[in-house]
């Protein structure tokens, strides 16, 4: 029997696959992050969407979250007419959190490889990035707080979690936090020379708020089911259970039919029920 005392595993799906994946989450009410929204065009008329997302989740009780818009930008962006685009679509996120009841809204991390190696090369620069991502979420920040939304700040080329951690911290608020993909992590390590991937548990803390979990071969962004690359997983789980928080902890797989097999291979592992 499976010990009740350990995390249960969600996944991130579109608001199509929920009829398929209902019963599972439903059984543990498992963390759910939808992901339909990151699209403009669902993202600009979301209301039929969001409704149909409410009639296929009705008698679930679990965490729900959505992923944020990213394509196309960051939320640094030296540009003033892209931060105000920026601005417009993270506030269209928000709008539709509300409108699902979801409380958790995942976004980008603005940091690239080229930034670990040149950031402290030009005065100022680090900073300036930090300025630059509080014009852009500065009332993104306010109106999260206002709804009871958390925006997690996502690892994506990030090679030093202590960057993406500064960042959230600046905004000294309890509506912004950062997560964890475990795939985009254990590339930057293997690839670029970054941090292991339980270290970016270990340095966030109790600022880890969400997790993305898939795995990974170091090459690439892989985004297959735990077992089917070569992630320590009982590193990362074991740093993962020194917290006092519990992070959210889902799935996110290209292939969504992958979904039962990643989870029963950590189950396998004794890791999550």
């Amino acid at each position: 029997m499976t010990d009740p005392a350990l995390p249960a595993i969600g996944a991130a799906m579109p608001i199509a696959l929920l009829p398929v994946y209902r019963d599972w989450l439903i059984e543990a009410d498992r963390d759910l992050e939808i992901q339909d929204f990151f699209r403009i065009d669902a993202l600009e008329d979301w209301s039929g969407l969001a409704a149909e997302a409410k009639r296929q989740l009705d008698g679930w009780r679990g965490r729900l979250g959505i992923h944020g818009p990213f394509w196309g930008f960051t939320i640094a962006s030296h540009d003033a007419d892209v931060r105000a685009l920026v601005i417009r679509r993270m506030l269209k996120g928000l709008e539709v959190c509300e409108g699902l009841g979801a409380t958790q809204m995942v976004i980008h991390s603005p940091y690239t490889t080229w930034d670990f190696n040149n950031l402290d090369y030009t005065p100022g620069a680090r900073d300036a990035v930090v300025e630059r991502a509080h014009q852009t979420l500065g009332a993104v920040v306010k109106r999260a707080e206002e709804t009871g939304v958390t925006l997690v700040i996502e690892n994506i080329e990030d090679k030093d979690p202590r960057d993406r951690l500064a960042l959230a911290r600046s905004f000294d608020s309890p509506a912004v936090k950062v997560s964890l993909d475990t795939g985009h992590a254990f590339y930057a390590q293997v690839s670029t020379g970054g941090a292991a991937v339980d270290y970016h548990v270990a340095v966030a803390g109790e600022m880890l708020d969400h997790v993305h979990v898939q795995d990974a071969d170091g090459h690439a962004d892989r985004h297959w089911a735990p077992g089917e690359g070569t992630i320590p997983w009982r590193a990362v789980f074991t740093a993962l259970a020194r917290l006092e928080t519990k992070p959210r902890l889902v799935l996110e797989l290209r292939d969504n039919s992958r979904i039962p097999a990643g989870a029963a291979h950590l189950v396998g592992l004794g890791l999550v029920r």
